[in-house]
């Protein structure tokens, strides 16, 4: 028999973090625990919401939880698509029955990375803030061995944003350093494609979400004309069907998606975005979406299992002040699961 638990971990950010949503101070997080009684087996899984983003940030939410863990309890395990309009509990659901299923604890997807034999090239994120503070953000991800950076564009006058990567390809070609840029929407169709070839005099990799989603026709137009690739990040959300995110897909034609498991609806609705996206010659990669330790870890086990040498958008959660303390560390631009490091597991009162 398997039993549930949920215990409600409000993660508590260092510094207040700008996001393309505003000033977060926290994040609303639970974690769903789960126990075999026969064989003692652990299973966790995280579900975790970035609010005004996630289309499940909802005050029912936790009531959502509750009634899925009073369901196990009573010996009624759901499908995950029980709750596709909830893709952070599918999330949570998905990845704690996935940990249960296997003796070594914290192994949803199990492989080379979770034995420490595997590393991860990840992207170092500059978060939105002033010149000088980016610059700072820069330096350190340089400092720290990434070759990969990604700099959150549109908080500051577009001239600024310009100058700081002049400031870069000034010091580093593209060669030394691959540069993604993520607008979060904040260009509007009218002056996008100037901006965009602005852009692309500083060997720009690859722009997010130039303009705000739910625009087809206007994104498909820029993806034809924009000389920077176009990667595709808040216009996956809410769209839950494959007939849906087949149509999508195919009527707008980005170069790249960006893939975030807990806005999207967990690894199984991911895995099903990229089979789609790679039978018409799209390129991806995976984001972590401000999770704790337990939810990126999750992300980076399933993408370790996945044929990609693209550096990933996963950070180790050291914005929060109350982390769950685990074995993944970055060495060298790198996500690493560190075998002499190991997990606190005293929250779940095991």
């Amino acid at each position: 028999m398997i039993t549930a638990k949920l215990i409600s971990h409000p993660l508590i950010f260092k510094a207040p973090a700008g996001t393309s949503r505003g000033i977060l101070n926290t994040k609303p997080t639970w974690f769903l625990v789960l126990t075999h009684t026969l064989t003692n087996s652990i299973g966790i899984g995280e579900c975790s919401i970035i609010p005004k983003l996630s289309i499940d940030d909802k005050p029912e939410i936790e009531d959502k939880l509750i009634q899925l863990v009073h369901r196990i309890n009573n010996g009624d395990i759901p499908g995950i698509s029980e709750y596709k309009e909830w893709p952070a509990i599918q999330f949570a659901l998905e990845t704690a029955l996935n940990d249960l299923a296997y003796e070594s604890p914290f192994s949803p997807y199990p492989g080379d990375f979770s034995t420490g034999k595997k590393t991860i090239y990840i992207n170092g994120l500059i978060w939105m803030g002033d010149t000088e503070f980016m610059h700072h953000q820069i330096q350190e991800k340089l400092d720290s061995g990434f070759n990969c950076i990604k700099i959150k564009i549109g908080a500051i006058d577009f001239e600024s944003e310009i100058q700081l990567l002049k400031s870069i390809r000034e010091n580093f070609s593209a060669d030394q350093i691959e540069i993604r840029v993520d607008a979060n929407g904040a260009f509007s169709y009218e002056d996008a494609l100037t901006k965009l070839e602005q852009l692309s005099k500083y060997d720009i990799h690859s722009i997010e979400q130039p303009i705000a989603p739910k625009q087809w026709k206007e994104m498909a137009a820029l993806c034809v004309q924009s000389p920077i690739p176009i990667a595709l990040d808040e216009e996956l959300i809410g769209i839950i069907d494959a007939g849906d995110k087949i149509q999508m897909l195919q009527f707008i034609q980005p170069q790249y998606i960006i893939l975030k498991p807990s806005l999207i609806g967990g690894i199984a609705s991911s895995e099903e975005w990229i089979s789609i996206a790679e039978k018409n010659s799209i390129g991806w990669w995976a984001t972590s979406a401000l999770e704790s330790n337990i939810g990126l870890n999750a992300i980076a086990q399933w993408v370790s299992t996945k044929e990609t040498c693209m550096p990933q958008g996963l950070g180790t959660g050291k914005l929060f002040t109350n982390n769950i303390d685990a074995p993944l560390d970055i060495q060298n631009g790198a996500l690493v699961n560190d075998p002499n490091m190991s997990w606190d597991i005293s929250i779940f009162n095991f």
